[in-house]
Parts: C-alpha cells; structure tokens; sequence
C-alpha cells in the first residue's frame, strides 16, 4: 500500500468561510487527488509535534494569514522540520506561507514585498529552467494562477532554480534539488474563495489604487496551476 501524504496547516481561511466549504487543508487534499485516508494533517499552530517524514511519501505546506516574519513559537521549529526533510531527500510543497517557510527554512529571506500585496487571478510565465522540472514542464506558458499575499520570498536559497515569475513578484516559484518546490500563488484556491480575499482586501487595493471591481471581475478558473498540486502527488508515488 503506498504511503499516506502529510499536510502540515499553517494556517486556515476565514472562519465562516470554512464552515461551509472546508479549510486550506482540505482544498490541497483535494488537488492532490487524495481520497480521505490518503493523507493526515497536523495543525503546527498549537504546538502539535510534527512526525518522522520518512513515514510519508510527501508533505505539503499550507498558506496562512500569519507572516514568517511573525515570530510564533511554532514556525522556527517547523522550518527546521522543512530543512531536515528535504535535506534527506523528502519531497516538499510549499504554498504561499508555505513558500516563504520553505525559502526561509531552506536559506533564502522572506519578508513584506516592497510592492504591497498582490491579489486576485494573475498571469505567471514560466522560466526557462521549468522545461525540464517534473512537474512544472507540463504547463502552458504563461498560465493563470489566483495570489494573495503581503509578504513573499525575497530571496531564494542558495542553489535553487528559479521556475516561474509574475509581473508582481519575481518569485513565484522555485524547486531546489529534485523535490522541494515552492509556489507563491494558490493551486488550491478555485474563483470563488478567491472573489472572498479579493473583497476582503478593498481597502488595500484602492491604496494601491486599484479598483477592486475591476479586480475581482479578472478572477477566473485556474485548472493549470491547480495541476501541480496533482502533479506534486504523482511524481511523490512514482519515486
């Protein structure tokens, strides 16, 4: 029987929010492909301990309303579970949080971009490096991806290859080594979560004077992105 998959949560959506439709985890689970039993979660906010690595056969990171930059008392330690696991050779997906955690863990910065936020459904061009990654050759270039986010990685460890950018923000994606990749955009996110954040953040974007009508009339399907999660799911049980 092949191993289950681990989602370590980070964070969650907004309360009323995932009552009705599920939580950050469950959308990744989804993506992924994996039917209840497939995977476990553990919810690091609250000092749960986190398990061997090597009893999974992949780990996904979720986003989260929290910064890196926060100073929780459970983000140094999971970032150095992070380091430990892909230092051994266990695949890892970071998504948003997850991405700059990976960043940070692995030796690069994360940190608020110097751009204010970025929100909403925007186009993501791959990198020429992304012709030959596993799980980003696949996808068509540019491809549509829904972001929301303050902070990012803004600088990327040493040795990894930079996969995808956004008019936005230079790093929306990276992999180092052959099976650590993070995403700063949300593969599992679908319109409708994302026209949530959008008119949550109304405020932000006319500050960035940008009208948040206009921006959430742009949000649209992102079958693509939401691939790699699939993707990511099949190059861990094809190891």
């Amino acid at each position: 029987m092949p191993k289950p998959f681990l989602i370590i949560k980070t964070g969650g959506t907004y309360g009323e929010y995932a009552a009705e439709h599920d939580d950050f985890e469950h959308w990744t689970a989804r993506n992924m492909g994996l039917a209840p039993g497939q995977w476990t979660c553990v919810d690091v906010r609250g000092g749960a301990s986190l398990p061997e690595f090597g009893r999974f056969a992949g780990t996904a990171v979720t986003g989260s309303h929290d910064m890196v930059t926060d100073g929780l008392p459970w983000i140094e330690p999971t970032a150095r579970w992070i380091a430990r696991a892909v230092a051994a050779g266990h695949p890892v997906f970071g998504i948003c949080f997850g991405h700059q955690l990976l960043a940070h863990a692995l030796g690069g910065e994360a940190g608020y971009h110097p751009k204010g936020p970025e929100i909403g459904t925007v186009h993501v061009a791959l990198t020429p490096a992304a012709a030959d990654d596993p799980i980003f050759s696949a996808l068509p270039n540019p491809f549509p991806a829904h972001v929301t986010h303050s902070q990012t990685a803004l600088r990327l460890p040493p040795g990894a290859a930079l996969l995808a950018r956004s008019a936005h923000d230079p790093h929306q994606a990276f992999r180092l080594g052959r099976c650590a990749w993070g995403v700063q955009f949300h593969p599992e996110f679908d319109e409708d979560i994302t026209r949530v954040y959008v008119r949550g953040q109304a405020a932000e974007l006319r500050e960035m004077e940008r009208d948040p009508a206009e921006v959430e009339a742009n949000v649209r399907p992102t079958p693509e992105s939401a691939g790699l999660l699939t993707a990511f799911a099949r190059f861990c049980l094809g190891r």
